[in-house]
């Protein structure tokens, strides 16, 4: 498993956690499917950049957040 899909996937469950949405809410917000934004959290597929905005902007976060420390 690549450890950036890893990482940003751990992000991104981590900041879905935080505002309290199930992925089912995140994903029907970001316009993708639960499957995809299940394996994206799980480090098993690497979004495009345009999921990544999607998820970023259904998150109220910036892309970038989903790569810091």
């Amino acid at each position: 498993m690549s450890n950036i899909k890893s990482k940003v996937g751990q992000k991104i469950k981590f900041f879905r956690r935080k505002i309290g949405v199930t992925q089912e809410a995140l994903a029907e917000k970001a316009n993708i499917s639960v499957d995809f934004l299940s394996l994206i959290e799980r480090g098993r597929n690497a979004p495009s950049l345009e999921s990544l905005e999607k998820i970023a902007n259904a998150l109220s976060i910036k892309v970038s957040e989903l790569f810091a420390d």
